[in-house]
């Protein structure tokens, strides 16, 4: 039976897109026979304290020889490439995004994460990418070679279809409130139709970056929008379902994604998509299930958002095809087998 160490920054129950990515690889690798631990790392990653450092280091270490060690890459990016080097096992790397494109430092901050993350994928034995775009990118701008680069889709669960809620449409944001994520530029669209019946949710976690969460809320007020635009914070699973199916259309305009689950399950829901066309998003949203704008482009959002809104055949065409590519979106059970191929080659120089 292959043995896995999944190491995760901060607690494997946040809920979130990346560590949903994380726990359900684990279950379907075992379902594939493999024994997965999930081993928690600091939670300040990927802008670690020197503790956190020495500590990731010495979990990686102490993992028998006998078994692989697959790092998240919101922790891997983050450890020195020489430390990485020194351990002399194989290390491989599961990456969802770049470090450099979260947004929110300087740039020159940016760009020496990108230096370090990019001198820390240099020594990984292997690197998952969890999409296509995520691997073009990792292929281009950091060299990892195509013979250690693997794409492993995340999966989707197959979602009833969204059944709307009537006369006033919702419109629907699924995402950890972050200033990659977009939000402010979404409400300023919102803003901008005002005229039109919209109510509109933005499900995610409001706790990760507070005064980004904070300066949000302050935007809503600040354009008389608290009694239309609903911040829900973290939900749970079952909830988040409720709201899918209640929702007409969703919305998210990221700067960057490196793949997207809140869009593959919109579609999954046959849900309408406005989204930024930063990153992966353009692989995971077909053309004709939604609308992709620039991303940080209020008015473009705007225009996108009054489109589907003011044309019920439209919105009723888009849905169809999104429910069309909902269903021919990979399961977890592919996501599992790319990544047993990827790491089929440590596991035999590890036994």
């Amino acid at each position: 039976m292959p043995e896995l160490s999944l190491m995760v920054p901060g607690d494997p129950a946040t809920i979130t897109g990346g560590y949903a990515y994380d726990r359900a690889l684990a279950e379907a690798l075992r379902r594939r026979g493999w024994s997965v631990a999930l081993h928690p790392l600091a939670d300040d990653f990927p802008d670690p304290a020197k503790d956190s450092v020495e500590s990731a280091l010495e979990s990686i270490d102490s993992v028998p020889r006998n078994q692989l060690v697959l790092v998240d890459g919101l922790a891997f990016g983050a450890l020195p490439a020489e430390r990485l080097r020194a351990l002399r096992r194989p290390v491989a790397a599961l990456v969802h995004h770049p470090l450099a494109l979260e947004g929110g430092r300087t740039p020159e901050r940016t760009a020496a994460v990108a230096a370090a993350e990019r001198a820390a994928l240099a020594t990984a034995a292997a690197v998952i990418a969890t999409s296509p775009a995520t691997a073009r990118t990792l292929a281009a701008d950091y060299g990892v070679p195509a013979q250690r680069l693997t794409v492993a889709l995340p999966g989707t669960e197959r979602l009833p279809a969204a059944i709307g809620t009537g006369a006033v449409p919702t419109i629907l944001t699924v995402a950890t409130i972050t200033p990659r994520k977009g939000h402010a530029t979404l409400v300023a669209a919102l803003d901008r139709i005002r005229d039109r019946p919209w109510r509109a949710v933005f499900v995610g976690d409001d706790g990760r970056d507070a005064a980004c969460a904070a300066d949000l809320r302050r935007q809503i007020t600040a354009r008389g929008l608290h009694e239309r635009i609903q911040l829900t914070g973290a939900v749970t699973p079952l909830a988040l379902l409720d709201h899918y199916l209640a929702a007409d259309l969703f919305a998210l305009v990221s700067s960057h994604e490196g793949y997207g689950m809140a869009f593959a399950e919109a579609l999954s829901a046959g849900l309408p998509v406005v989204a930024g066309d930063g990153g992966a998003v353009g692989d995971t949203v077909p053309a004709d299930a939604g609308l992709l704008v620039p991303p940080g482009d209020v008015d473009a959002t705007a225009a996108a958002l009054a489109r589907l809104l003011g044309d019920p055949a439209l919105r009723r065409r888009t849905a169809a095809a999104a429910w069309r590519a909902g269903a021919a979106l990979p399961t977890w059970d592919d996501t599992a087998a790319a990544v047993e191929a990827a790491l089929a080659p440590l596991a035999a120089e590890v036994r």
